[in-house]
C-alpha cells in the first residue's frame, strides 16, 4: 500500500462509515481493485482507519460527548457496546478470515439493499425522540443488532440504525444514537488491532495510518451532516436500491474474475 492508495481508501471509508452501505465492504473492494496486496498490515489499516471518521463524531457532539455530568449517557454507551466487545473477542480469527473475501461482501450488500427497501414501512410510529428516554435494556438491544454488521458488507450504521428504530427510536436519535455507539465501539476495535500488531510497524506504517486518519476525519465531518438531514427526508430507500446495484456489480465482477 502507498500514500495515495491509503488516501483513496481514507476518503472511502470516510464517506461510507456513517452511511448505511458498509465502509468495510467497500474498503476491501476498494483495496482489491487497486491492488493493494493483503497483508497483516492492510487488515489493520481496514479497521484503524475508521478511527478517524469516529472522531468526527466527538467533534461534531462535541457538547454532548463533554456533558461529564450525564453520567447515564455514557452507561448506555458502555452497555451497548458490551455485546460487539464480547463477540469480536469470541470471534476475532473468523472475523479476520471474512475480511478476505470479496464475495461475502458482495452477497451481503445485495441482501442488505434488499431489507433497506421495506425498512421505513418497517418501523412506523416511533415513539422515542430523545436520548434521555433510551432505556438501558433499549441501549442493550442495538447494541446486539450492531453485532450484525461483524459480517463485512453488513452495515454497521445500517444495523444499529435499524436495531434503535425498531426499539421505537425515530430516524434521527437512531442515527445520531448509532454515531454516539460507533465511539466506543471503533475505539476498542482499533485498540486491540493497534495493540496486536504495533510492535511491526514501519515508519512508512505510520505515515499511512496518520495520513489516512486525517482524511477519513475530514470527509467524515462532512458525510455525517449529509446523512441526518437526507435521512430525515427521504429515509433508506435510495441506500437499499445503491446496495443492490452494487453487489449485483461485484458478483459480475467476481464470475467475469476481473476481482479475484
Amino acid at each position: 500500500m502507498d500514500l495515495i492508495q491509503s488516501i483513496i481508501i481514507a476518503i472511502v471509508e470516510g464517506l461510507t462509515e456513517f452511511l448505511p452501505i458498509s465502509s468495510t465492504g467497500h474498503m476491501i473492494i476498494t483495496e482489491r481493485l487497486l491492488g493493494v496486496e493483503s497483508n497483516e498490515f492492510t487488515r489493520l489499516f481496514t479497521v484503524a482507519i475508521q478511527l478517524g471518521a469516529i472522531l468526527a463524531v466527538v467533534v461534531l457532539y462535541f457538547k454532548k460527548f463533554m456533558a461529564f455530568k450525564d453520567w447515564k449517557f455514557y452507561a448506555k454507551l458502555l452497555v451497548a457496546v458490551i455485546p460487539a466487545l464480547a463477540f469480536g473477542k469470541l470471534f476475532a480469527d473468523k472475523i479476520d478470515a471474512l475480511l478476505e473475501s470479496p464475495l461475502t461482501v458482495a452477497i451481503t450488500m445485495l441482501l442488505g439493499g434488499i431489507v433497506l427497501l421495506f425498512i421505513d414501512n418497517a418501523f412506523k410510529n416511533p415513539s422515542i425522540e430523545e436520548e434521555p428516554k433510551i432505556t438501558y435494556s433499549k441501549a442493550l438491544m442495538i447494541g446486539l443488532w450492531q453485532c450484525i454488521a461483524m459480517i463485512p458488507g453488513v452495515s454497521r450504521s445500517a444495523a444499529s440504525i435499524i436495531g434503535g428504530m425498531q426499539q421505537k427510536l425515530t430516524r434521527k436519535l437512531a442515527a445520531e444514537f448509532s454515531f454516539f455507539l460507533a465511539v466506543p465501539t471503533m475505539a476498542a476495535a482499533t485498540g486491540y488491532k493497534l495493540l496486536k500488531g504495533y510492535k511491526t510497524f514501519t515508519g512508512e506504517h505510520i505515515t499511512l495510518l496518520a495520513v489516512g486518519n486525517i482524511v477519513a476525519f475530514i470527509v467524515a465531518l462532512l458525510a455525517i451532516k449529509f446523512f441526518i438531514g437526507y435521512l430525515q427526508k427521504h429515509g433508506f430507500r435510495i441506500f437499499g436500491w445503491y446496495r443492490i446495484i452494487a453487489g449485483i456489480i461485484l458478483l459480475v465482477l467476481l464470475y467475469t474474475g476481473y476481482l479475484k
